[in-house]
């Protein structure tokens, strides 16, 4: 059974071309998942990418069995979700040995296609926390290690975000229209998971490289 960290190292070394751009756009498009989607997000683009397509057919239990997700309403949810915001698309095809009754099959597309795909439609391409591309340019390291830590909430993710940014709790809380006691108590569980006890130890943590580097703004 895969790790959720192995199946993104696979997606990484799998037939797509990841580039800096691409790895940049994962850790976007991880942000707007819930934590069910994006598992079942980089388990179908691993698999996809392993045989070299863009489509392929995926049952519930095998989903289950890639991504070690129990209950079949949800993986049904996942993939309604992922469906929702562009991630993958349902398609239909012809039945074949036989089987009259149509094959559901399933188009995943790139991070980077996803990110698009939202701006053709004009639907957000970036996240609460990531007001603009260039803020998202801005914040890459950051955002990666937020991606990177996992156990992160969408909420928690974008005010570690806010963060990083430089912005008060008053701040963060206009942006996200959440009160500021609620972003102090978001804070909390952030500084826990990350293993700081300061704001200034946080921001320092998500700007740092895998040698110790300290890259802040």
């Amino acid at each position: 059974m895969q790790s959720k960290g192995s199946i993104s190292a696979a997606v990484a070394s799998a037939t797509y071309s990841f580039d800096q751009n691409q790895e940049q756009a994962l850790a976007l498009v991880a942000l707007s998942h819930t934590v069910v989607e994006h598992q079942l997000y980089c388990a179908m683009l691993a698999e996809i990418s392993s045989v070299g397509t863009r489509v392929a057919s995926f049952t519930i239990r095998g989903l289950m069995n890639l991504t070690g997700l129990g209950g079949y309403s949800t993986v049904r949810r996942g993939l309604a979700g992922l469906g929702n915001k562009l991630s993958i698309e349902r398609q239909k095809v012809a039945g074949n040995n036989g089987n009259h009754q149509p094959q559901t099959v399933y188009l995943v597309f790139t991070p980077v296609e996803i990110l698009e795909r939202r701006r053709a439609v004009g639907l957000p391409a970036y996240p609460k926390g990531v007001e603009s591309e260039h803020g998202a340019h801005t914040l890459a390291r950051a955002i990666r290690r937020v991606v990177e830590v996992g156990n992160l909430s969408r909420r928690e993710a974008q005010v570690a975000l806010c963060c990083a940014e430089g912005l008060t709790n008053a701040a963060i809380g206009t942006r996200l229209q959440v009160s500021e006691q609620t972003v102090k108590f978001h804070l909390r569980n952030i500084f826990v998971k990350f293993g700081v006890k300061r704001r200034a130890e946080l921001v320092s943590r998500m700007f740092r490289d895998g040698s110790g580097t300290d890259f802040g703004l």
